[in-house]
């Protein structure tokens, strides 16, 4: 039985009358008393009893009027998912970032997500570095990803949530915790710890353009896998870094000092990142509340 034919048995079980049924069904009485009739045939029972006194359900067709209420109820629902999963009211949707310096952006838009559309399903993913997590937007793996950038490719679009600045983290008593602003021919001879990541990455590349702007080649001792180690690497007086004031606020730093750099290097923007062109509607939807 599909789903027009149960509606149509539903209709005469309530009315018990072909005339008013088929009226209801907007339909002519004969290709109602035929559709009855082919829906007996292909169950092999008598649905109806006909009579000159009229039309009654027959136990066979008492039986089938709650599973065909169900039948026609499931159509309805699977309807309305399907609406609703068009207008981005539910889906899912995977999110992907780099862990506590951008957690302060995650918690407010998963509650935000969890207001306005309860419908989607909102999963997170964590340790996820920048460059790492936008190769995961591209392959499909992930649907979304908050992180840094200082170049995107053409396929991803982005909007920008917050705007950093970058920072010099060095141990408490090094030389260069002495300046307010450390000019960056300072720099020349010191040991660089990094985080893993190519030079399209945000701090290998402004690395790399402090090198330039210093005349000198970064010598890095160290990778760390992580920036809450990065931090505790600089603190044991291992080496210096370049990090961001959202690690500085919200990375513990033990004997570590965080200091501007001359001349100014430019801000950070951090961005929620996908791929162009992703119809899945839950995605929008996030990407709008965010």
């Amino acid at each position: 039985m599909d789903v027009h034919q149960a509606q149509a048995f539903l209709t005469l079980a309530q009315e018990l009358h072909f005339g008013r049924a088929a009226q209801r069904l907007h339909m002519a009485q004969p290709p109602l008393s035929r559709l009855i009739r082919k829906i007996e045939a292909e169950l092999g029972a008598a649905l109806f009893d006909r009579s000159t006194r009229g039309v009654a359900l027959t136990p066979q067709g008492e039986a089938l009027v709650e599973p065909a209420r169900e039948l026609v109820m499931q159509s309805q629902r699977i309807k309305e998912i399907v609406q609703r999963t068009q207008g981005g009211m539910i889906g899912r949707v995977r999110l992907g970032y780099a862990g506590p310096s951008v957690g302060h952006l995650v918690g407010p838009l998963a509650r935000r997500v969890r207001q306005e559309r309860p419908g989607i399903a909102l999963e997170l993913f964590s340790s996820q570095f920048s460059h790492r997590g936008l190769e995961k937007v591209t392959d499909g793996s992930l649907d979304l990803v908050i992180g840094r950038w200082d170049f995107l490719p053409a396929e991803v679009d982005s909007r920008v949530l917050a705007r950093e600045e970058l920072l010099l983290a060095v141990p408490a008593g090094h030389r260069l915790a002495t300046f307010e602003i450390v000019p960056v021919t300072e720099l020349a001879e010191e040991p660089w710890i990094v985080l893993p990541g190519r030079s399209a990455a945000t701090l290998p590349n402004r690395l790399n353009l402090l090198g330039v702007a210093g005349g000198f080649l970064p010598r890095v001792v160290q990778v760390a896998p992580d920036s809450a180690t990065l931090m505790l690497l600089v603190g044991a007086e291992m080496g210096i870094a370049l990090t961001f004031s959202g690690v500085r606020d919200r990375v513990p730093a033990e004997n570590v000092v965080f200091r501007r750099l001359g001349p100014e290097p430019g801000e950070v923007k951090v961005r929620l990142a996908w791929r162009q062109g992703d119809e899945n509607p839950a995605l929008a939807a996030v990407a709008e509340l965010a």
